[in-house]
């Protein structure tokens, strides 16, 4: 049932919100395409697919880590093979960060999976229920945004 919530709840509301994300975020990464990735390997991946070839620079910024630890990430996906460096078209002196066939299709099957086994709770949901998470979504995209 959906109330209003004052500010006296927010840190109750807070608490459970974490605690309802993290678990679905840990269920969500149990459908992937393959075991070799790691969740913050596949959040760059999914970067790339989305934004297309990036500098580090940006896909560090975007993932809100350190430079090294982008490159350690950046080195494991290459070896992959399922990202290359390529020359950017503008200013010699950077690389680009692109996907390869195989990123590609790294991206494309676990978010086939995540999706289809989301579809598949979200079918034993009521109507009520499904239009609710519709609702949240917004709010949802705002925290992640944050």
């Amino acid at each position: 049932m959906i109330h209003e919530t004052d500010a006296a709840d927010i840190p109750a509301l807070a608490a459970e919100l974490r605690t309802a994300l993290l678990r679905a975020a840990r269920r969500l990464r149990v459908e992937r395409s393959d075991e070799e990735i790691s969740a913050g390997q596949l959040s760059v991946l999914g970067f790339l697919h989305r934004e297309g070839p990036s500098t580090p620079r940006a896909i560090a910024a975007f993932e809100r880590v350190r430079p090294p630890s982008l490159t350690r990430t950046l080195t494991a996906l290459q070896d992959l093979g399922l990202v290359e460096r390529v020359a950017h078209p503008h200013d010699g002196r950077q690389v680009l960060i692109a996907l390869t066939g195989a990123g590609h299709a790294a991206v494309t099957l676990t978010r086939s999976r995540r999706d289809a086994w989301l579809a598949q709770v979200l079918s034993g949901f009521s109507p009520v229920e499904r239009t609710a998470l519709a609702t949240a979504l917004d709010v949802l995209r705002r925290i992640a945004d944050s």
